[in-house]
């Protein structure tokens, strides 16, 4: 009942589109693992990298791309500004390009 409640409130009082932001955190982490999956196995077991498996990698990675686009649509914007978001982070955290140091030593509100 409280989860319901919680649900209800975000998207009613909150103006939140629950149902793809949902969808696009519980895929990406499914989605991911299976990427890393094929990776390991292709790193650490001696797995070919061969057009089979690269085609595996990629048809992970299109899911990954399906689930960044319902974040998207959840948060009613596009790769696009996600992009342009993150490159400017970085940019703000490794300014003159990266540093295992600054990397190592973040300030506190570098999220």
């Amino acid at each position: 009942a409280a989860l319901l409640s919680r649900l209800n409130s975000l998207e009613l009082e909150d103006d939140c589109n629950i149902p793809p932001l949902l969808t696009a955190a519980l895929g990406l982490t499914a989605e991911s693992g299976e990427f890393t999956e094929v990776v390991k196995k292709i790193v650490f077991q001696g797995k070919p990298v061969n057009e089979d498996n690269i085609f595996h990698i990629k048809r992970e990675l299109g899911d990954i791309m399906w689930y960044v686009a319902q974040g998207c649509i959840a948060l009613d914007t596009n790769i696009e500004e996600i992009i342009e978001m993150n490159t400017a982070k970085l940019k703000d955290r490794y300014p003159g390009g990266f540093s295992e140091f600054r990397s190592d030593n973040r300030d506190e509100d570098d999220i």
